[in-house]
């Protein structure tokens, strides 16, 4: 079996050597860059599954700019990403997951509680196992998403969409003409508590339905609850 390969982008060495440390015993092959520019060089010369990525980098690039580089210009949208940083106010999280990382954590960290939500988020990522036919989706009046291979078409024309937004069209399509609550969005999509300000889900509903075009009628606001995809 294929180990799955982590970078770890942190210029903290200590921090770098415990992250790496624990997940090498879990199982995963890492490897470290210590700046925002020997990270984004790692990843277009090596395949990885996954990023571990501080904020405060040195060098003048942060890791919110690493996470928008690689969601805007990295092809290979199955690249996740984990912010694991010392910056826990709740618009920093906010920020970095409307970025497209698919987790945030904050420092200081359980190294064992990290290890589970990288393996967590891979499990995401890999479909949890289920075979292709369950990864097609598709409405007759004209969305398709083929998960394995992270496509999205409107009238057979693909889209560009961010993790997040591909992740909340997911479940929306998944659970087609059922309303989904803000609060059980933020679970299911960004694993965060209800209580967590709710704004982003209306940000990113409306950035999904532009891209959507002509067809984002069908992503509906059910007012005083939630959202749905039309069936």
């Amino acid at each position: 079996m294929n180990k799955n390969k982590i970078l770890i982008i942190e210029d903290d060495e200590n921090i770098a050597r415990l992250v790496s440390y624990n997940l090498e015993q879990a199982g995963f092959v890492c490897k470290i860059a210590s700046t925002a520019v020997k990270g984004l060089n790692a990843i277009q010369e090596e395949k990885f599954d996954l990023v571990i990525l501080d904020v405060m980098l040195p060098g003048g690039m942060d890791g919110f700019e690493i996470c928008r580089e690689i969601r805007r210009n990295i092809s290979d949208n199955s690249l996740a990403i984990i912010i694991l940083t010392a910056k826990g106010e709740e618009i920093d999280r906010i920020i970095g997951l409307e970025l497209g990382a698919d987790d945030y954590i904050v420092k200081p960290f359980s190294p064992r509680e990290l290890v589970l939500r990288v393996k967590a988020v891979l499990r995401r990522r890999a479909g949890d196992g289920k075979g292709a036919e369950d990864n097609i989706l598709s409405i007759e009046e004209g969305i398709r998403m083929d998960v394995d291979r992270h496509v999205v078409e409107v009238n057979g024309k693909e889209i560009n969409l961010t993790s997040m937004e591909f992740k909340l069209l997911h479940i929306l399509l998944k659970r087609k003409g059922r309303v989904q609550s803000r609060e059980r969005l933020l679970q299911d999509v960004w694993n965060m508590d209800a209580d967590v300000n709710t704004r982003t889900i209306d940000t990113h509903v409306k950035r999904l339905r532009q891209k959507l075009g002509e067809k984002g009628y069908l992503l509906e606001t059910v007012r005083g609850f939630g959202y749905r995809i039309k069936d």
